[in-house]
């Protein structure tokens, strides 16, 4: 990955390392929220629901468009979709090394080589 795509990474697990910007996000992807509105939803301040929507959106997660005194948030499938795949990379990678590891063990177990049994 490039430093650029691992700084995006980075924003992105930032802004999904909290609860609440984690369901702030389900909410604006299943449809086009207001800040306002989003904020009853939360004991919090709306100044605090405000950070969380400016976290996710530094992230590329959510955008905001203003409509008249209304900020209205919307989620961006296509960042998550984006963080699916990068994670599924991840796995991939992982699964492969793992697997690695499992033959080596297995080679460890069952020698080929009689030269190599011990007889103590």
């Amino acid at each position: 990955m490039s430093e650029t795509d691992e700084d995006r990474a980075d924003a992105w697990f930032h802004a999904l390392s909290d609860r609440t910007r984690r369901d702030i996000l389900r909410r604006v992807l299943a449809g086009e929220h207001s800040v306002s509105s989003l904020a009853k939803s939360y004991d919090m301040s709306f100044a605090a629901v405000q950070k969380h929507v400016a976290v996710l959106e530094r992230a590329g997660l959510l955008t905001k468009r203003r409509q008249g005194r209304e900020a209205l948030a919307s989620g961006e499938v296509e960042a998550v979709r984006s963080i699916g795949a990068m994670l599924t990379d991840l796995e991939a990678l992982w699964r492969g090394r793992i697997a690695r590891m499992d033959e080596l063990f297995a080679q460890d177990a069952h020698p080929t080589d009689p030269s190599t049994h011990r007889t103590d």
